[in-house]
């Protein structure tokens, strides 16, 4: 190999590892668990998801459970938490209804605060399931934290790994 091809192939190298570190914390694995979004998204399929991706109406994202209360234990994780510290959390997946400055949409969503104005306030998002008769999302407990949206589903879903007696 020339000197010119060694450097050539290091660069590659370094290249490849790099963008693998980077997607390592930019974009993560996570299970559906629960029939909210059916038939679109099943109990079990497994989703990628570009933490940080910009949340739009109509995009699917997933978010940190929250419990009873819509309170959060633990504070929300950083953008560069390790796959480790997000397999940790509890995760649900919900659709884009209103992003921050959108209206309100009140009038499908009776849960939202109407002290907050006619527009969905900053900080917050309306998230509501595919499958309404069996999603717990905004029409049960109003407007959800923006900081606690993991990112955005990217692509098709991916179908869970066989069973290891298939």
């Amino acid at each position: 190999m020339t000197r010119r091809g060694y450097w050539a192939a290091s660069a590659t190298a370094l290249g490849l590892a790099g963008t693998a570190v980077l997607l390592r914390y930019t974009v993560v694995r996570v299970t559906v668990r629960g029939t909210s979004m059916t038939p679109v998204y099943e109990d079990g399929a497994q989703v990628l998801v570009h933490r940080g991706g910009r949340i739009a109406v109509g995009r699917v994202v997933v978010l940190e459970r929250p419990a009873r209360g819509v309170t959060w234990p633990l504070p929300s994780l950083d953008r560069s938490a390790s796959s480790r510290a997000v397999a940790a959390r509890r995760w649900i997946i919900k659709r884009v209804a209103a992003v921050p400055g959108d209206p309100a949409p009140l009038d499908r969503v009776p849960a939202l605060d109407r002290t907050a104005g006619p527009v969905v306030p900053p900080g917050r998002v309306v998230l509501l399931g595919d499958n309404p008769g069996n999603s717990y999302d905004s029409r049960h407990v109003g407007y959800f934290p923006v900081a606690r949206v993991l990112g955005t589903v990217v692509g098709r879903q991916i179908p869970p790994p066989p069973p290891p007696w298939a």
